[in-house]
């Protein structure tokens, strides 16, 4: 008590104790803030895990899915069908199965692409790589002396002194490509004349691709998608030298022609055997079996029944030959001879008609001089298969695209060849992972 005053003494550490109180409580609830964060982060870290795991896994799924398809009997449905293979659900995710549409670059396609409906840069000689859409004539060139084992320069072309000189030197490899992404290595080659203006390789025509130059890629505006070759060419057609049904084929060329002579005895009379033997032994070497037809007399009834069993070679692979029945306008006007009419009249056909099991059936489209400039460059039958795989985690969260491509030669489909194609970016409508997030469905989303 004071004294003087008779008032008694507040004692100062009472304010003290609140001051310090009330850091104390700031702290604590800076720490339960900062705990909370660092909680809903690792909820958020831990989320996108899942979301991966599930990407990865319905991208396993889709593989799966495709060599299951491919494993059954009907692979020419596999081929064709497009429903199978969009908005496909896998556990925690969702797949697709693009490919492009060549005919309509406002319309989506979903399904499998055959690498035989494709010219095979390894085995296409000059002037076919020429007509290619966006070839210029220094990179075909250039493309020839990169696959060829040795080292003379093919006008406008490049061997090793070329590539020596460049920055980062290299060899010219002298050997087959291996991927057809392979090309930008090669003189004269550029994105732009690879991909053109599908930059994200998905086939449509994207906003950021039919606006000028206001965004990457430059484009012409013309409302139309101007695509470079890449969709056109492959590094992976091949083909064993056998019938359907796996057995040995005939060599034409033979001087032996005692097999020829018993397979044209099964479809045709005895009278009209004598007269096509006779044709036979006065004929020279023919081109290919569509040169065989013209020059042997037989019907096409009847070379359709035997077409499949002949062959010019005594090689056990043919290489590069192209899907007639499945090849693009754009592919099939790249083959010798042939004109846009003529492309368009082989697909019109083939339209129009099934159980074209030979390549006899272009005899019934093309005049003489035009089917046998192809006949020995085409097949019916395909072995490779790609598939453009974009998977979704069926929260939004993550995302996954891949190319593969499947051998079918030994039965059981294989991959033999895998490339991560996540850096081209999501390509189908942003709209489908807005749902997704949102926690909605697909189900209106084309």
């Amino acid at each position: 008590m004071n004294h003087r005053s008779g008032k008694p003494v507040v004692p100062r550490r009472r304010g003290t104790v609140l001051i310090v109180t009330i850091w104390v409580v700031l702290v604590l609830a800076g720490l339960a803030l900062v705990l909370g964060r660092a909680t809903r982060v690792g909820m958020i870290v831990s989320a996108n895990q899942v979301a991966s795991l599930n990407v990865e896994c319905a991208a396993a799924g889709a593989l799966a899915y495709v060599q299951a398809k491919l494993s059954s009997d009907e692979e020419s449905l596999a081929l064709q069908s497009s429903l199978p293979y969009e908005k496909m659900q896998v556990g925690g995710g969702y797949f697709w199965v693009l490919r492009p549409n060549l005919e309509d670059d406002r319309q989506r396609d979903y399904g499998l692409t055959d690498e035989a409906g494709k010219i095979n840069l390894n085995s296409a000689p000059l002037e076919v790589l020429l007509k290619l859409p966006g070839m210029t004539a220094e990179l075909a060139a250039s493309i020839i002396d990169w696959r060829d084992a040795d080292d003379e320069i093919s006008p406008g072309g490049a061997e090793s002194e070329y590539y020596l000189l460049l920055e980062e030197p290299y060899n010219c490899k002298n050997g087959p490509l291996e991927t057809v992404e392979e090309v930008l290595l090669i003189k004269g080659a550029t994105e732009d004349i690879l991909y053109g203006e599908d930059t994200n390789l998905n086939g449509v025509l994207d906003d950021n691709e039919n606006d000028a130059d206001a965004s990457d890629p430059p484009d012409n505006r013309d409302g139309r998608l101007e695509p470079g070759f890449y969709d056109y060419v492959t590094v992976y057609s091949v083909e064993p030298n056998t019938d359907s049904a796996g057995g040995e084929r005939i060599n034409i060329t033979n001087r032996d022609n005692s097999q020829l002579a018993a397979k044209i005895r099964e479809v045709v009379d005895e009278e009209r055997y004598v007269d096509i033997m006779n044709f036979m032994d006065s004929m020279n070497n023919p081109r290919n079996i569509i040169d065989f037809y013209y020059r042997s007399g037989l019907e096409i009834e009847e070379f359709e029944q035997i077409a499949d069993s002949l062959t010019t070679t005594d090689e056990e692979v043919l290489r590069g030959l192209v899907n007639v029945n499945t090849a693009p306008k754009e592919v099939l006007m790249c083959l010798p001879g042939l004109e846009e009419s003529d492309a368009e009249a082989l697909v019109s056909y083939r339209k129009s008609n099934d159980g074209l099991d030979s390549i006899a059936w272009v005899t019934k489209v093309l005049d003489q001089d035009k089917a046998v400039a192809i006949g020995g460059a085409i097949t019916t039958r395909s072995f490779q298969y790609s598939a453009d795989i974009v998977a979704a985690a069926a929260d939004g969260r993550a995302y996954k695209r891949i190319k593969a491509v499947f051998d079918t030669q030994e039965g059981s489909p294989r991959v033999i060849y895998w490339k991560s194609m996540t850096h081209f970016g999501w390509p189908l409508e942003q709209d489908i992972l807005s749902e997704l997030r949102t926690g909605g469905t697909l189900a209106a989303i084309r």
